[in-house]
């Protein structure tokens, strides 16, 4: 059978395409934590390389640490996990969330992203439909369900992820995928230019840095993606999400007023409400 007529036996199944989907974003849900683990200490490893360099020495060579080497294991004791222990949710439940070497416990963050990822992977199905564009935005939902793990753990938003994310905004919309292609390109700079114009005041005002360089990067691949439209909404959506976590950090956790806490997901918060229900939202901002 040919890849068009097993599109349109999906399409007369929707429910199965949904399970479909599900299934596929619980197995990339599972590198997806490969990712969010290894890209961090991939750039710490490039920036000593780079240091060494700058000062005239030689980077001491070490072992290959990318996403696909070494095989996924046990940061404690090294444990290489069988094929098994890798099952996406089920394995985590059946290993109690515990090492089944040396019993150490795994992060529920593991289980958590799958399950993530899966949930919103079928809701895209649902909404979208078998076609090329469901495929579209399974890449956004996963580099933006990076992007918010990576940006809590470090409160880094990775080049790496967020300009290629801006570039493939701008080419899934050279036919108008999602918006028009001027609305593409106008809701790039609009949202890089407007994020760095608050930075800059923000700084000439009290003499602090209030975000990151990351977060104008995001915001543009944002507009990219979803056009100019959109950009007051999703901003809207994670300034209030963000103040919301800040206030309950104090309240419940003790956090200090004066730590910064990441902006980037709530800004992906944002582009997710966008995505799934930007025409309402457009429809309730005009009134």
């Amino acid at each position: 059978m040919s890849p068009a007529s097993d599109l349109y036996l999906l399409a007369l199944q929707p429910g199965l395409f949904v399970v479909l989907a599900a299934l596929f974003g619980l197995m990339l849900g599972s590198f997806l934590n490969v990712v969010i683990h290894r890209l961090p200490r991939m750039l710490e490893r490039e920036w000593q390389e780079q240091c060494a360099w700058l000062q005239g020495q030689e980077p001491v060579p070490g072992q290959r640490y990318d996403l696909i080497l070494p095989a996924s294991g046990c940061p404690q004791c090294a444990h290489v996990l069988r094929w098994y222990e890798n099952v996406p949710i089920l394995s985590w439940l059946m290993l109690r969330g515990r090492c089944s070497r040396c019993q150490c416990v795994i992060s529920s963050r593991y289980p958590l992203v799958e399950g993530l990822t899966g949930l919103l992977f079928a809701l895209a199905a649902w909404q979208w439909g078998p076609g090329s564009d469901v495929f579209w935005v399974w890449g956004l939902l996963a580099v933006l369900l990076a992007l918010t793990c990576i940006d809590l753990d470090t409160r880094l938003l990775p080049d790496s992820l967020t300009l290629p994310l801006a570039w493939a905004g701008l080419l899934a919309n050279l036919g108008g995928r999602f918006v028009p292609l001027d609305e593409a390109v106008i809701g790039a700079v609009a949202g890089y230019l407007s994020l760095w114009s608050v930075y800059h005041l923000f700084k000439w005002l009290t003499g602090k840095e209030g975000m990151g360089f990351g977060d104008f990067k995001l915001l543009a691949a944002l507009g990219a993606w979803l056009g100019w439209k959109l950009l007051l909404p999703i901003v809207l959506v994670a300034s209030l999400a963000g103040a919301v976590f800040g206030i309950a950090a104090i309240l419940f956790r003790g956090q200090t007023r004066g730590k910064p806490i990441p902006f980037g997901p709530w800004l992906a918060l944002g582009g997710l409400v966008a995505l799934f229900w930007g025409t309402d939202v457009i429809r309730f901002w005009l009134g």
